[in-house]
């Protein structure tokens, strides 16, 4: 006989099959039914750990903003240097979204019902505090005489940004997480290298 499984893994056995079914049918396509019809369960269910789909996508939502906070307190981590730290932002970050592939779409999803607003907002908020945490980087190294002089602060976020977003955009298109971290790890580097003074050492 099957031993039962405790609530918080119930739980979390929901959410993650929310954000699978989000990655395969887009966020606003996902219903409690579809979530039931994954896990094998009926929708009463689903309703006796979350009452309304919207605290499954509250629940989402306190996750996924707890890992990007979690990945900008550790950028900005005073004993870190710099540029490991910007390093490590974005790294983490296209780790994130491979672990969670429905995160790029959730933060850009067109939701007629409004019950993604809220969800939307918050992660673009915790990415806006991600965004400040690279300049503070960039600036540090600009303090440090480690950044080229004509690359402004803002412009070098944009770059840094671009690089996780021209990769999400392939993932869109491509469905496949997996090469994120490899080709965001190449694309980094080399974006890195041409942000140097000109002269400076490897």
């Amino acid at each position: 006989m099957k031993a039962r499984k405790s609530s918080d893994d119930r739980k979390a056995e929901i959410l993650t099959a929310t954000l699978d079914l989000a990655f395969e049918v887009g966020p606003d396509h996902v219903t409690t039914g579809k979530i039931a019809g994954r896990l094998g369960l009926t929708q009463p269910a689903i309703y006796k750990h979350f009452p309304k789909k919207e605290d499954i996508w509250q629940a989402i939502t306190e996750t996924l903003c707890a890992r990007i906070s979690e990945n900008t307190a550790q950028g900005n981590l005073p004993d870190t240097p710099p540029l490991e730290a910007l390093r490590g932002m974005v790294l983490r970050h296209l780790h994130l979204v491979t672990e969670f592939p429905a995160l790029p779409e959730i933060m850009v999803t067109r939701d007629p019902t409004g019950r993604l607003t809220d969800t939307r907002r918050r992660i673009q908020a915790a990415m806006s505090s991600l965004r400040n945490a690279l300049a503070l980087c960039l600036e540090k190294l600009r303090t440090a005489g480690k950044l080229r002089p004509d690359l402004r602060t803002e412009d070098g976020v944009t770059l840094l940004v671009g690089i996780i977003q021209s990769l999400v955009l392939r993932l869109i298109v491509t469905r496949d997480p997996t090469p994120l971290v490899q080709e965001g790890t190449r694309l980094l580097d080399l974006q890195l290298s041409l942000f140097e003074p000109e002269g400076s050492q490897p």
